[in-house]
């Protein structure tokens, strides 16, 4: 939730907001916000942060209800061993619910889908991941084309320097798997798997079956460096 000025505020459980409806069947029911310090400051600065051209959908009023998603999607990933990390986020997806791979009617806020992210979570639920996992992408903001806010272009280089500075943050004794190209060449060392835009969907759940099996069996089979050195969470 936010102050009158638009700054976040800490909301305690028993304050009822906008997301406390009961969770269905085909929605990501995320807790009510019970957010640490770090995290709202990590919320309330990637508000503030201009990345290139890109839309920053947490920024000002407008980006209230995204900012409390996510709020509320660090929190309950506080735990996650792992980040699954895309490119930049879509026009149907976390410009709209403020979540990577996630569209607004995963949380029962919309009806707005988006192919990727019913892939990214179906693919998590059945790999019993979905708790594991943060989701997150390198530009946490949407770029899209100057003319058409309705769609998506690729991150500059110096979007994608601006927005790993987030990333890095997230980093944390966490195992990093890169999600596509951009993604893969930001995060140099380690593990990638292909996007599931484009024809990519049963590509990209083998990749992350596969990944989830050396994980669970062979855990020192990831590739050196792709746990960061140890630092405090956010």
């Amino acid at each position: 939730m936010s102050n009158e000025d638009g700054t976040l505020r800490h909301v305690p459980r028993t304050e009822a907001t906008l997301f406390d409806a009961a969770p269905t069947a085909a929605s990501l029911y995320l807790p009510p916000v019970d957010a640490s310090a770090g995290e709202l400051d990590f919320v309330e600065r990637l508000a503030a942060t201009p990345i290139g051209e890109t839309f920053n959908q947490f920024s000002g009023n407008a980006g209230r209800l995204q900012r409390e998603m996510l709020l509320r999607y660090l929190s309950a990933r506080r735990s996650a061993e792992i980040v699954l990390c895309g490119g930049a986020a879509g026009y149907r997806g976390a410009r709209l619910s403020g979540v990577a791979f996630t569209s607004v009617a995963q949380l029962g806020l919309g009806t707005t889908s988006e192919a990727s992210a019913t892939i990214v979570h179906r693919t998590l639920a059945e790999l019993g991941l979905e708790d594991d996992v943060l989701l997150w992408n390198v530009v946490p903001t949407h770029p899209h084309p100057p003319d058409n806010a309705e769609s998506n272009r690729p991150p500059t280089p110096a979007e994608i320097r601006t927005g790993s500075a987030f990333l890095r943050e997230l980093q944390a004794e966490r195992i990093m798997i890169a999600v596509g190209k951009v993604a893969a060449a930001a995060l140099p060392g380690a593990p990638s798997i292909r996007h599931p835009a484009r024809g990519g969907a049963r590509e990209f759940a083998s990749g992350l079956r596969h990944l989830a099996l050396q994980l669970e069996h062979q855990p020192g089979v990831l590739p050196s460096g792709t746990r960061p050195e140890r630092r405090p969470r956010t």
